[in-house]
């Protein structure tokens, strides 16, 4: 994520990194990182009614710097309180403005199908995409949706998982594997130089089950990889059809884990449904893109 922020701003100089408090220890693991960055805080206040009452520390001495908030859009109810500190932070007569937003939440549900659909992930980037312009012009963003207030910037996690690929004793036995079309579109260009598995879903009868549809992962280390993750449940039924077909090893990887429900207890050991042996396991990235 240090390296993200140096990117997008393009510059040696020293950045003031805001935060919400969710994100705390994760600012505090980036700012670890390089010397460039510089921790902000901000309270993050209430009234009595619930509403908040926000206070940005020391506002004046962060005139002429640059600026990045890192946020987080967990659930609803953190949304409003960051949005009024986005709002704010481009106004104190900043160099330059990024919003770190590690994960856009409404994008993983914009199709509309039926009339009466609500398109939240538009109404959420129309609302990001009126943060003001600072005195170095609009604020930078991750990609989406988003208007010309905003430089949208894409920041891919792959880089973090062919680092640790090499890494692995087994490097030299690595396949990719895809839970479906579309995570191959997005992924297979980055990993071309891996052999592939790519698996979809069929129907049969009133059941949808994973199958195989190209590649073979036998006497293979293969790693699932796609960016959104759920409950896990196509991760597991992938596993299972891998393992069917003689897979050596099973690993995931994934960027955006959100396991409602503690869903993600499906994957421990201790629980007597699905779960992974010690030769299968997760490859997180260190940081959050």
């Amino acid at each position: 994520m240090a390296s993200s922020l140096d990117s997008s701003l393009k510059n040696s100089k020293r950045v003031c990194l805001f935060y919400c408090s969710e994100m705390k220890d994760l600012a505090a693991r980036i700012a670890s990182e390089s010397d460039a960055i510089e921790l902000r805080s901000i309270s993050w206040r209430t009234f009595e009614d619930g509403f908040p009452n926000l206070f940005i520390s020391n506002a004046q001495g962060v005139r002429g710097q640059h600026v990045a908030f890192l946020a987080s859009f967990s659930s609803p109810g953190v949304i409003f309180e960051q949005l009024s500190v986005i709002y704010a932070l481009p106004k104190l007569f900043v160099s330059s403005f990024t919003l770190v937003l590690p994960f856009f939440p409404t994008g993983t549900s914009e199709r509309m199908e039926d009339e009466g659909d609500v398109a939240t992930a538009f109404t959420l980037a129309r609302i990001l995409s009126n943060i003001p312009i600072c005195r170095g012009g609009p604020t930078s963003l991750e990609r989406f949706y988003f208007g010309d207030n905003v430089l949208p910037c894409f920041e891919s996690g792959i880089p973090l998982l062919l680092n640790r690929l090499q890494q692995l004793p087994d490097s030299d036995n690595i396949t990719v594997a895809f839970p479906d079309d579309g995570a191959w579109k997005r992924f297979h260009k980055q990993l071309q130089h891996f052999p592939m598995v790519v698996c979809a879903k069929v129907r049969e009868g009133d059941q949808r089950i994973v199958r195989i549809k190209e590649g073979d992962p036998k006497g293979r280390h293969v790693v699932i990889v796609d960016d959104l993750v759920q409950s896990g449940g196509t991760l597991a039924e992938c596993q299972k059809v891998l393992a069917k077909h003689g897979a050596a090893k099973i690993s995931a990887y994934v960027t955006h884990g959100i396991f409602p429900n503690k869903s993600w207890e499906r994957f421990k050991h201790d629980q007597g449904g699905i779960h992974m042996s010690k030769a299968q396991k997760w490859f997180a990235p260190t940081t959050i893109e």
